[in-house]
């Protein structure tokens, strides 16, 4: 088993915003989205704590294996008897006295394929009235399963199903880096858009200003009521108030940003975020197909489900095998030695002249069998759930891809449309602003159309942020998001 690793790359700048000449002051940090990702693959804190599961699962896989390491064991002990002497009827019976010296190792333990062995040494050394006297002997004791766990016992199917399960936390932490990811970028776009919004309410005051300094020099020349630049003044005060809620948001969605990427807030709390990129809208370039196959084969969720299909499979082999009568196979085989003198035991064990050995079998038949019978019933169950459950994710995926593609394809003619409906809000308000300015509009008009641009403004940034936005969740959905930003993803199989 190789050491797990997870590798998280980020290459290339393909994501990249403009290059920057000018040095932004001390509390402004200038980010492109590349840098928000690679901030966030460091010093992301759900990441970081996530990034531990895999590593633990291995350490767990690890663990399992030692229940084939060999287990070894040496111990001695010294006995001593003294028995006075007893009267039996008209008899005495002398006493005795007894010193034993007991010594004795093995080694044994388990084969992958459910042998059990083990390696035995005894010696005893004992000294008396009689005189001294010893004896050894030296054996290998084997015993094989031939139908129950034979295939695959408790060890076994702990290794597999950990090891099901180490792949399982892989994908997991792929998940949850996906899904980081996708929150970050669309709020990165976010960012972008509440720093847009809050210009394009500076734009209305702008012209909310322009039209008040201008109803001021026409009601000083006497050609406009003074009730009408009180409604410009209006204008102007509701703009600034949007003004201020406008940099609020964009405060609040700079936070947002800002817990994705710091690890500790307090350095961040005065820092003002600007994003480098832009808001853009390329024509989308949409293979259902395509996108399908990236899904059924990348989408974590459904690979987690593959992998759930699998560990139902492992069970329910082992369920099966457990259905099986124990037939074992056990032979044990060795060599004595005997001597007055503990050397003299050990030198005929050496010769190998005086062996002896065990060989047989044992059947156990459980009468009844209801545990392992249940088990089974239960394993095919959960196997034909887990397949089922496979079928619905594969079919939720098209399905959530195929809504991500009509969101495309609709947020794209969205903003085609905000775009046209800016440019002639723009062309309507220049035509009433001349229109006014020679006496044949009102200033109740211009406002109207003053709020209309701004209106058509907003309405175009938050198309392009949305249409950004679904860009973005469609290759969640696919499964696709790290292949995308230039993440390579790697780990141990």
């Amino acid at each position: 088993m190789r050491p797990f690793g997870i590798l998280l790359v980020l290459a290339g700048a393909t994501l990249a915003g403009p290059a920057q000449t000018n040095v932004p002051p001390a509390n402004v940090r200038e980010l492109s989205l590349q840098d928000c990702i690679q901030l966030a693959l460091q010093h992301n804190l759900e990441l970081q704590i996530d990034r531990f599961n895999p590593q633990l699962q291995y350490n767990t896989l690890r663990a399992d294996y030692g229940a084939y390491e060999p287990a070894f064991s040496l111990s001695g002990k010294h006995d001593y008897t003294s028995v006075g002497s007893q009267l039996f009827g008209n008899n005495i019976i002398p006493g005795s006295v007894r010193d034993d010296n007991n010594f004795s190792s093995s080694l044994g333990g388990t084969l992958p394929w459910g042998t059990t062995y083990s390696l035995q040494g005894a010696a005893t050394d004992t000294y008396g009235n009689s005189g001294e006297s010893s004896a050894g002997s030296a054996s290998v004791t084997v015993n094989q399963p031939l139908l129950k766990n034979f295939w695959i016992d408790q060890t076994r199917l702990t290794i597999r199903v950990d090891k099901n399960r180490l792949k399982y936390s892989q994908q997991t932490l792929r998940l949850q880096i996906i899904q980081t990811l996708t929150a970050l970028e669309q709020a990165y776009y976010d960012l972008i858009y509440d720093r847009q919004y809050v210009g394009v309410q500076e734009k209305a005051v702008e012209l909310a200003e322009r039209l008040v300094a201008e109803n001021k020099k026409r009601l000083e020349v006497g050609v406009l009521a003074p009730l009408d630049l009180q409604s410009a003044e209006s204008q102007a005060e509701s703009s600034r108030a949007a003004v201020i809620a406008a940099r609020s948001q964009l405060g609040t969605q700079g936070r947002l940003l800002k817990q994705y990427i710091a690890e500790e807030f307090s350095p961040w709390a005065d820092v003002e975020l600007v994003p480098t990129g832009t808001l853009a809208a390329p024509r989308p370039m949409l293979d259902r197909q395509d996108s399908w196959i990236k899904g059924l084969t990348q989408r974590p969720e459904l690979l987690q489900a593959k992998l759930d299909l699998e560990k139902a499979g492992i069970y329910l082999k082992y369920y099966r095998n457990q259905l099986y009568p124990e037939v074992d196979l056990f032979a044990t085989y060795g060599f004595n030695g005997s001597g007055k003198e503990f050397s003299s035991a050990l030198y005929d064990i050496q010769q190998t002249d005086r062996p002896f050995y065990t060989y047989g079998g044992k059947l156990t038949i459980p009468l009844g069998n209801t545990t392992a019978r249940a088990n089974f019933r239960s394993g095919k169950l959960t196997l034909r759930q887990a397949l089922l459950s496979v079928k619905k994710i594969e079919r939720d995926i098209r399905i959530a891809i195929d809504n991500d593609i009509g969101t495309i394809q609709a947020n794209f003619d969205q903003v085609q449309a905000t775009r046209a409906a800016r440019e002639y809000a723009a062309a309507a308000l220049d035509a009433e602003q001349q229109k006014l300015d020679h006496g044949k509009s009102t200033t109740y008009t211009v406002l109207q159309m003053q709020r209309d641009l701004t209106a058509a403004r907003g309405n175009e940034i938050q198309a392009l942020d949305t249409y950004n936005k679904s860009l973005a969740q469609l290759s969640q959905d696919e499964g696709a998001t790290l292949e995308r930003l230039g993440i390579a993803f790697a780990a141990a199989k």
